[in-house]
């Protein structure tokens, strides 16, 4: 549907056209226009098409030619609701791979083209965010299918989809299952690669993501939408290049060579969100490498707007970056590490639907997000996988305390989208609001849970969860014992990052000493 092919030959550049697909057929109609001034790339290079909407560009033996989608038109999607805005070129397909790789696509056409079709952009859209989706199993995917893709299909007013990579489990032959589930939701999904994507029987680096292209699309590639300027890239180095074993964080020369190719058809004034697999967040280099950070951060310094999302972790956290990790820009650099919707990897007691509930590590109950951009600016919410929008935070007390007595017992608020520096407050009755302290502990509620796999005298349906870890968004208030014997209510309010406040309710009981 992309390519013109009439005339095949080898060549050393590529060479097509962008046009206005105005009657949607996806072919280059005589009377139809070049668009001007569209951005497209190899992979590394790019270029911008001239006025009749012709560009040019190198080509290799193993290339990925795409569009960059300007703001104001529309792609084609697939029967999978994948956008189809690219063209792959490998004449002698992949290298031999357990999962097979791409087929061998033959000589370059004489014309490869790319329809674009126009469609009114708002400059305030919501996108849907997936972390992890990470299903084993045909039943991982399923359970995926009914909790999560069941919750959200049909979903209104969503612009585009977004998976931040381990689209499945290492198991790639899923990736087609994976793609069939996600486009019941209706809208058009992009995809990034994760570390359980790849081919871990790759010799390098650079061939680790050849049966994702085959089933997925693009590694690496950008578009626009509205203001916004969307950068997706693959962030896994494999096999390490310090022991060549396993997989370090990070990107290829070539891959920061194209962000930097890109960069230069961006105006200031957009929003750039980038979007990766693993967190940039490190420790002496020991999960990324540094100078390929320091290097994005470098070439993103004159963008005053930027935002990034990352998942893997299996965890929920706000990161920001600063002068001292290399970041110079006006404000501090926000990467959202988000939570996943396999949670703790399917894992957790089973809910009435017979799904496991899989609540994380740091207690972030399993879920997904929504990123809202007006203009240059975002916003994130996070919703938790069959629950109303306004759970935000969970919290965790005694049912019952004595009155009048002393207790090292607390009321703990995990605010799941919460960073240390927010403010968080309680109250109990209609008494003064106090502020809540951050703490750096496990979540007790997850805990609590968790030790009732490690207690109970009958095996409980499901799989143990993995053990806990500290919370990055814990806060931590007395309980008062000096009120009358009764019911009291709890009430825990909390201030995000944008200025919103939620509340979560609840109650102890004060009780006659015995």
């Amino acid at each position: 549907m992309l390519v013109s092919a009439s005339v095949l030959y080898a060549q050393s550049t590529v060479t097509g056209y962008v046009y206005d697909d105005a009657n949607g057929n996806g072919e280059r109609d005589r009377r139809e226009q070049g668009v001007a001034g569209v951005a497209v790339s190899n992979g590394i290079q790019v270029a911008a098409t001239d006025a009749d909407g012709r560009y040019q560009l190198p080509i290799g033996d193993d290339n990925i030619i795409f569009v960059v989608k300007p703001a104001g038109y529309t792609v084609p999607v697939d029967e999978n609701n994948l956008p189809k805005f690219y063209y792959i070129h490998k004449p002698n397909g992949s290298p031999t791979l357990k999962y097979g790789g791409v087929e061998a696509t033959g000589p370059l056409p004489k014309s490869v083209d790319f329809p674009l079709v126009k469609k009114q952009e708002p400059v305030e859209f919501t996108a849907l965010i997936f972390g992890d989706p990470q299903p084993y199993t045909d039943e991982d995917m399923e359970n995926f299918n009914r909790a999560v893709v069941g919750e959200v299909k049909g979903i209104q007013h969503i612009a585009f989809g977004l998976s931040l990579g381990d689209l499945v489990g290492d198991n790639l032959s899923m990736h087609r299952p994976y793609l069939k589930t996600t486009a019941q939701i209706g809208v058009p999904w992009y995809n990034l690669m994760g570390n359980h994507d790849m081919d871990y029987d790759a010799v390098a680096d650079s061939l680790a993501d050849e049966t994702f292209e085959a089933s997925v699309g693009p590694a690496n590639y950008s578009f626009n939408y509205g203001n916004a300027h969307f950068i997706i890239l693959d962030d896994i180095l494999y096999p390490d290049p310090r022991d060549e074993k396993g997989y370090w964080g990070g990107f290829r020369k070539s891959q920061l060579d194209f962000v930097e190719n890109d960069l230069k058809y961006v105006d200031k004034d957009k929003l750039v969100v980038l979007a990766f697999h693993i967190p940039l967040l490190h420790e002496e280099e020991g999960s990324f490498r540094n100078a390929d950070r320091q290097r994005l951060f470098d070439l993103l310094r004159e963008y005053p707007n930027v935002f990034s999302m990352s998942a893997h972790t299996h965890l929920q956290r706000q990161n920001f970056y600063g002068a001292e990790d290399g970041w110079h820009g006006d404000r501090p650099f926000h990467e959202y590490n988000a939570g996943t919707t396999s949670g703790d990897w399917y894992s957790g007691e089973l809910n009435e639907q017979g799904v496991p509930v899989s609540t994380m590590r740091d207690g972030t109950p399993k879920g997904y997000a929504f990123l809202t951009i007006n203009d240059n600016q975002y916003t994130v919410d996070y919703k938790v996988v069959g629950q109303p929008k306004d759970i935000q935070i969970k919290l965790f007390h005694p049912k019952v305390v004595a009155q009048g007595r002393g207790t090292q017992s607390g009321i703990f608020a995990n605010f799941f989208m919460g960073y240390k520096d927010d403010k968080v407050e309680y109250r109990i009755d209609d008494g003064e609001w106090k502020p809540m302290n951050h703490i750096e502990a496990p979540d007790p509620e997850f805990v609590r849970l968790l030790y009732r796999w490690d207690t109970t005298e009958a095996l409980m349906p499901g799989r143990r969860p993995s053990n806990a870890v500290v919370s990055t968004h814990l806060w931590r208030g007395n309980i008062p014992t000096n009120l009358p014997v009764g019911e009291h209510r709890i009430e825990v309010r909390a201030t995000d990052l944008f200025g919103r406040t939620f509340i979560q309710q609840s109650s102890y009981r004060l009780a006659d000493p015995l």
